[in-house]
């Protein structure tokens, strides 16, 4: 069998899942577009309500995703089968168990629509479209799991390739049922079948690589590990409670106290940013399992010097991503969906500030992740699940649909920023963080400077007399490429990290010449 380094399986990860998610990206928006124009405001708003309701079900998921992976991370680079088998025997158990406990919870859910949605009579068939977007969460529980096995094995790309071709015709389906037919209900009826198809054949793909999967001999875990792994599972519970409550309840407090309008017109910019934001992820899921590799055989001196990369490649990108958002959000969104969808400069600022602080917390994640120390912070997610909550509560009320952002920003400042790291260093590195922190002043710094610069020169368009909106656009996208980056590359050139990277691109494209 072929053998890869972990620079190259990263960066193999890396490109499929970034191409993957230009693509999900190109022809999500299409979709958004014509699904804007051809179904009401109250079906936009629908959507976004009963997606976030569904990640609010998914909380039964536990994380054990992740535990599980780390699980597999020691036996797959001991090349220990037996260990593989059983812990994938244990996670088939889980995600069955997973997918009726999700379809029972939902269904008793249904007598309470009235509660969640603020003009609940305005929309037909609504317990039919809730019971769909039900369905299809509890059909993507099922032979996904084995995905989770070729992922560890540093593979992502294979079950991304899969992912890709089945969002591909599932957008093009959609788009024609929204043009020639109108029709929500056979809109999502497609989105149930491609998502059984895609699973099905990541499934074979996975059996036909790993032919142990279908084996029915797995041993049983001992106690001991089974140990491990529910205090991890434990652990990841805290984690996804807190994330559910402080990602997915600003629709539902929107949809509460707002309406159901301002949640159609949340769900666009939560269309471009969320789609930005999972694009970039892919980096971070890209080395996702090299870093476990590394993390199970390499020393801690290494793992931290490639950690610090790793961050330096996160501020960059996830600075970069904010001028541009912040800059070309609201005309893009005028053009595309029309005036009445755009919100205040100061509302667009504090979503784009939250999109970048929770990307500047992607390398630390994905370490503490790697790594297993998920425990030590287990606490904090309910603690910020719970400010997140009360400050949204009280700032709606007096800003109105800023508040509720506003509120998400404040609760993760006062905690995720300054935890995450302060146990990555002390339970992984076994370091002071002090010098974490002293970068990420620093990044902060330069990524602001960045930021007043370039809107400066976007705002100087229309003073030299640039007013048509596809002007305007073209114009802030090219001053928000080159200018920003520009100032990076001046800044950084010759720090220590661009130098790292610069090296591991150099030795990558040896190996592949």
């Amino acid at each position: 069998m072929e053998t890869k380094t972990r620079t190259e399986y990263s960066a193999r990860n890396t490109t499929v899942a970034l191409l993957s998610r230009l693509t999900a990206i190109i022809m999500g928006y299409l979709l958004r577009v014509v699904f804007t124009h051809t179904l009401s405001e109250s079906y936009v708003g629908v959507n976004g309500l009963f997606v976030d309701i569904i990640q609010v079900l998914s909380l039964s998921e536990m994380g054990v995703g992740t535990a599980i992976t780390f699980a597999l991370y020691r036996p797959i680079a001991e090349g220990d089968t037996e260990k593989q088998k059983s812990l994938m025997k244990l996670f088939r158990q889980f995600y069955r168990a997973v997918a009726v406990i999700v379809a029972v919870a939902g269904a008793l859910l249904i007598p309470f629509m009235d509660v969640f949605i603020k003009d609940y009579e305005n929309v037909e068939h609504l317990t039919l479209i809730y019971i769909l977007y039900l369905v299809n969460t509890v059909c993507s529980y099922l032979l996904i799991y084995k995905k989770t096995l070729m992922d560890a094995h540093q593979l992502l790309y294979i079950g991304t390739f899969y992912q890709t071709m089945s969002w591909v015709l599932q957008d093009v389906l959609q788009i024609f049922v929204l043009v020639v037919y109108h029709d929500f209900i056979l809109f999502l009826l497609i989105n149930i079948a491609t998502t059984v198809l895609c699973n099905v054949c990541i499934s074979v793909r996975a059996d036909k690589r790993y032919p142990y999967l279908k084996d029915k001999d797995a041993a049983p875990l001992t106690e001991q590990e089974k140990k491990g792994i529910f205090s991890n599972i434990r652990a990841m519970l805290m984690h996804k409670i807190g994330a559910v409550i402080v990602n997915n309840t600003d629709n539902l407090l929107l949809s509460a106290f707002v309406g159901l309008a301002s949640v159609g017109g949340y769900s666009n910019y939560y269309l471009l940013i969320g789609s930005v934001r999972q694009m970039l992820n892919q980096v971070y899921q890209g080395i996702t399992a090299s870093v476990g590799n590394l993390g199970v055989t390499e020393d801690e001196g290494h793992v931290r010097q490639v950690f610090e990369a790793v961050f330096f490649i996160g501020q960059w990108m996830y600075g970069f991503a904010f001028i541009c958002l912040f800059e070309l959000l609201n005309p893009f969104i005028e053009i595309s969906f029309g005036k009445q969808y755009v919100f205040p400069d100061v509302t667009v600022f504090v979503l784009c500030v939250n999109f970048f602080l929770n990307g500047m917390r992607n390398a630390t994640l994905t370490f503490r992740d790697s790594m297993g120390l998920f425990w030590y912070d287990r606490h904090k997610a309910v603690a910020e699940a719970v400010l997140n909550l009360g400050l949204s509560l009280l700032l709606v009320n007096w800003l109105g649909l800023t508040g509720v952002f506003l509120g998400t920003l404040l609760s993760m400042a006062l905690t995720s920023l300054w935890v995450e790291p302060y146990v990555l260093y002390k339970h992984g590195f076994h370091k002071s963080c002090a010098g974490y922190f002293g970068r990420y002043i620093l990044y902060v710094v330069v990524i602001a400077a960045g930021w007043l610069a370039t809107d400066w020169l976007c705002r100087e368009l229309v003073v030299v007399g640039i007013n048509d909106l596809w002007q305007i656009l073209t114009g802030r996208l090219v001053l928000c490429i080159v200018a920003p980056n520009a100032w990076f590359l001046i800044v950084y050139g010759r720090s220590r990290e661009f130098r790292f990277l610069l090296g591991k691109a150099k030795t990558l494209a040896k190996r592949h010449r």
